[in-house]
């Protein structure tokens, strides 16, 4: 079932958020905890040593898969499903598991990132959520689904304060990155609000466009745009889809099908690193910006970036259903995405979860308390 639309919308102002970022970069700047096994995490700058975690069987098992191209989402930012395999190759997770890993910067495109996956290009990679998986799977892209970090939508949709009712942005213009994201479509159409009577525009990936009155309303990323515009001093009103009863997942992973039947424990173990990295970073965020900035080089912005990361892990760790392990591929999230999806239009038919998915490579990955498994027995 879609969740339950709350009473009334809830609009996040920037000088709110402002106030938040200063705390987060003071938490970056003063570094995390030390992390600790118990935890999944490791003493900080401990790099695992190689085939640590693994039976020489195992070991070998994994070397067979040969080089695993991973792709990001975008670039090495760090968000979900990015920053975490960034730290496990810096951490030597990757190697104590005996797998030899490529990270490949994306470039935003999900439909890219399938393609690559589909083609063998790439064997592993994050796309922005399940409604993307859907809408590629739909579109004849043979990928399979493994993993689900976030089960809310990431995407947001920003005006300046005069705006108090979606309804306002009938007549005026929004910009987007080349699309209109479903989320935020299906929130203006559940507000009664006539989408066709909105100028649409692509803008690029400068938010100010928005303060300047380019556009009267702008879509991004909770993790991202809105941090950009606060940094700068700047009020806006965030609208997310979630308060209009709008599901949405952020971080699937999606593997090469061929490639997951063949190296299974590669694949396993591929997100075993990781999910052990994700925990790290949790306790070790500026030391796994840290990482990521060596990876980008030139021009990275550590202090947006520790924001980033922590808004993007507090939004997975407070949308994780109870119970549920990190990770864990939803198939009822999957199916409500699904047909909602259906409903809007975006796809013509609900496809059958079990051509496209794999739940349990994920639980295979914990043990009966919900820890996860390192090293495996």
């Amino acid at each position: 079932m879609p969740p339950t639309p709350r009473p009334a919308p809830a609009r996040r102002r920037g000088a709110v958020l402002t106030g938040a970022l200063s705390a987060v970069l003071l938490l970056a700047a003063c570094g995390g905890g030390d992390g600790g096994a118990g935890d999944g995490g490791a003493p900080p700058a401990e790099r695992a040593a190689e085939g640590s975690a693994v039976s020489e069987e195992r070991c070998a098992a994994n070397r067979e898969a040969g080089t695993v191209t991973y792709v990001t989402g975008y670039q090495f930012q760090a968000s979900a499903s990015i920053l975490d395999p960034v730290a496990a190759e810096a951490l030597g997770y990757f190697d104590a598991v005996c797998l030899d890993v490529q990270l490949q910067p994306g470039t935003g495109e999900t439909a890219q990132n399938a393609q690559l996956v589909a083609a063998g290009t790439a064997q592993v990679s994050s796309i922005a959520g399940n409604a993307d998986v859907l809408v590629n799977v739909a579109n004849g892209v043979d990928v399979t689904a493994v993993a689900t970090f976030g089960h809310v939508p990431v995407a947001t949709l920003m005006t300046g304060p005069e705006i108090t009712s979606l309804a306002q942005l009938e007549g005026t213009t929004l910009g987007h990155k080349g699309a209109l994201p479903v989320t935020i479509e299906a929130m203006l159409r559940a507000d009664g609000v006539d989408v066709d009577r909105i100028t649409q525009v692509v803008v690029g990936y400068d938010p100010t466009v928005l303060v300047r009155g380019q556009v009267q309303s702008l879509t991004g990323y909770k993790s991202n745009e809105p941090l950009t515009l606060a940094e700068l001093g700047e009020e806006v009103v965030q609208w997310d889809p979630e308060d209009y009863g709008v599901p949405g997942s952020i971080a699937t992973t999606i593997v090469n099908p061929a490639f997951l039947a063949e190296h299974r424990t590669a694949v396993e173990d591929f997100l075993r690193a990781q999910l052990r990295a994700y925990s790290y970073c949790e306790e070790n965020a500026a030391e796994c910006v840290g990482y990521a900035a060596e990876r980008a080089q030139a021009g990275y912005d550590e202090e947006h970036n520790a924001a980033v990361w922590e808004v993007e892990s507090g939004l997975v760790d407070s949308s994780l259903p109870a119970g549920q392990p990190l990770g864990t591929l939803d198939e009822e999230l999957m199916s409500t995405e699904a047909r909602f999806l259906v409903e809007r239009g975006q796809i013509p038919a609900a496809p059958d979860p079990a051509t496209f998915t794999d739940p349990a490579v994920v639980p295979a990955l914990y043990d009966d308390a919900g820890q996860l498994v390192w090293p495996v027995p």
